[in-house]
Order: C-alpha cells, then sequence, then structure tokens
C-alpha cells in the first residue's frame, strides 16, 4: 500500500554532499540556472498556477534547497519568517500545486526554524546560518544546532466498521477529523497512539498499524498516520481537547468526502493527511 499525502514525495535533490564545501556553493551560485526562491508576506510565493516562485540569484543566499536537474535551488531567509496563522495556511494551501508541495515544505519549515534560533541554547550567543542554512553554528562557544521536527500521531481508530473522528474548537462548523498529538519524550509511535485516543475519546486500543505520514511546514511538524483497532465504541471526551467525538459509518465518510451538503460532517481538507487517512479507509486500504 502505498499513500500519496499533501507535501509528500521527493522534491528537490537535497544535494547534502554540497553543503560543506563552499567552493562548490559559490560555483552553484554562479550557475545560469541557478535560481532564487520569491518570498511574499512571510512564505514562498506562488503563482497564479500554484507553482513556486523564482527569481535570478541575487548575491549569495545562505540556504541551498538543492537541485533541479543538476541546477540549484536557493533561499535567502526573509525577515518576516515567524510563525503563520492558520487561516493564512489554509489560503497557501488551498493555491499551491502538489509538485511543489515537498519544496514548500522544506523552505518554509527551515525559514521558521531560523528565525526562532538566533541565539545558542547552550551559551546564549547569537548564531549564525551554517552548512548552506541546514545548521547554525554559535557564533560564541562553536556548538553546531541543527534543525528538528516535532513528531505528530494522527490516527483513525474502527470499531465494529465505524471511525472515531473528533473536532476541536478551532475547526469550521461541522468539520471532523482525524485525532492527533504530539509525541512524548521515551514514547514509541504505537504507544502515543493510544495514549492519545485514551486521552481525548477515552478508548482503549488493541492493533495499532503505522500508514502513511506528511510533513507539516506549520512550523515544522511531521504528521504520522495510523489505524487503531478500538475495543470498545464507549467515549469519554476530553472537552480541554475536543468539542465532540463521534463514530461514522463508512456510508457517512463517503457522503462527507464526496462533498454531500446533507453529509453528516465536514471532512477536512484535500492537502491535510487526515483526509488521505479517511480516503483510505474507504477504499479498503486498512
Amino acid at each position: 500500500m502505498r499513500l500519496r499525502p499533501f507535501f509528500s514525495g521527493g522534491g528537490l535533490d537535497r544535494a547534502d554532499h554540497l553543503r560543506t564545501d563552499p567552493a562548490a556553493i559559490g560555483r552553484l551560485c554562479a550557475d545560469s540556472g541557478a535560481l532564487e526562491l520569491v518570498w511574499e508576506n512571510g512564505a514562498p510565493a506562488i503563482d497564479a498556477m500554484g507553482r513556486l516562485c523564482w527569481q535570478p540569484v541575487s548575491g549569495s543566499p545562505p540556504l541551498l534547497l538543492g537541485l533541479n536537474d543538476h541546477h540549484p535551488r536557493l533561499c535567502a531567509l526573509p525577515e518576516d519568517n515567524g510563525p503563520i496563522d492558520a487561516r493564512t495556511h489554509i489560503q497557501l494551501l488551498t493555491l499551491l500545486a502538489a509538485e511543489d508541495s515537498p519544496t514548500f515544505a522544506a523552505a518554509l519549515s527551515l525559514a521558521q526554524w531560523h528565525g526562532r534560533h538566533r541565539f545558542c541554547s547552550n551559551c546564549g550567543q547569537s548564531t549564525e546560518p551554517n552548512r548552506c542554512g541546514w545548521s547554525r553554528a554559535c557564533t560564541g562557544c562553536g556548538a553546531e544546532h541543527y534543525p528538528r521536527v516535532d513528531p505528530v500521531v494522527i490516527m483513525i481508530a474502527e470499531h465494529d466498521g465505524r471511525l472515531l473522528l473528533g473536532r476541536q474548537p478551532s475547526y469550521p462548523p461541522g468539520r471532523f477529523s482525524a485525532l492527533a498529538g504530539f509525541v512524548e519524550p521515551g514514547e514509541s509511535l504505537e504507544a502515543a497512539v493510544a495514549r492519545e485516543l485514551q486521552e481525548e475519546a477515552g478508548i482503549a486500543v488493541g492493533e495499532v498499524r503505522y500508514l502513511t505520514s506528511q510533513p507539516w511546514p506549520f512550523p515544522s511538524s511531521l504528521m504520522v498516520g495510523a489505524w487503531a483497532s478500538a475495543q470498545s465504541d464507549s467515549l469519554t471526551i476530553d472537552t480541554n481537547e475536543l468539542d465532540d467525538a463521534r463514530w461514522f459509518s463508512r456510508a457517512e465518510v463517503v457522503q462527507a468526502l464526496s462533498g454531500d451538503p446533507d453529509a453528516p460532517f465536514l471532512p477536512p481538507p484535500a492537502a491535510a493527511i487526515a483526509r488521505t487517512l479517511l480516503e483510505a479507509w474507504v477504499d479498503g486500504l486498512m
């Protein structure tokens, strides 16, 4: 089984072997096919066709995103690289073409990471981009800091042919989606799935299966999709986390995914891995 969530795929050749070779990077910047990513309002700019916008290289951008047919794709770090609000990122995902989504995710996550790590967590001195933007080096103690992603489990629990979905207070009216939560230190993915379902919905689960994953650059998560077998359908909802949680039949999920205005719930948007999980469940890929 191979699922293809939004933001997945190879994207650019990341050319790790070039990141510690300043001479090679200098030659890449002078390459006639070199292009630099355009930024707009703190995010990679997207044209009317949903593709990323590129321009001729200006100076020596600190971030090498990778190679496209052996030609470099570089990136300056925008001044406005703080977190993007939920409404803005939904608008961006509505516009963005799937083939450019891996590059978009890498550029946005890295830019926001640089914005949050201007100072060393070891000694407090300032840091500078290093390794073509894939790390930062402290100007004081010399410590090197690398970008990290935050693993998040996102899961659909099934019981007797029905699927458990929940809604958070921030969702638009009627929307239900897969439950999710951050993986905690010292915890396996399977344990995180079981814990989150117990904490948020009060259900115990047996078998847990990994399904697929998706980068989520708001700001820098890795969504790990899973299926779990619930041992009962009795719910105890944590109202601090969820407004509601319900079991839905396959027919109801099909109705929602089809866009039927009379469907019992509004499904997650196409770019969300939760949508991929629902579609896979309906197609019997579990």
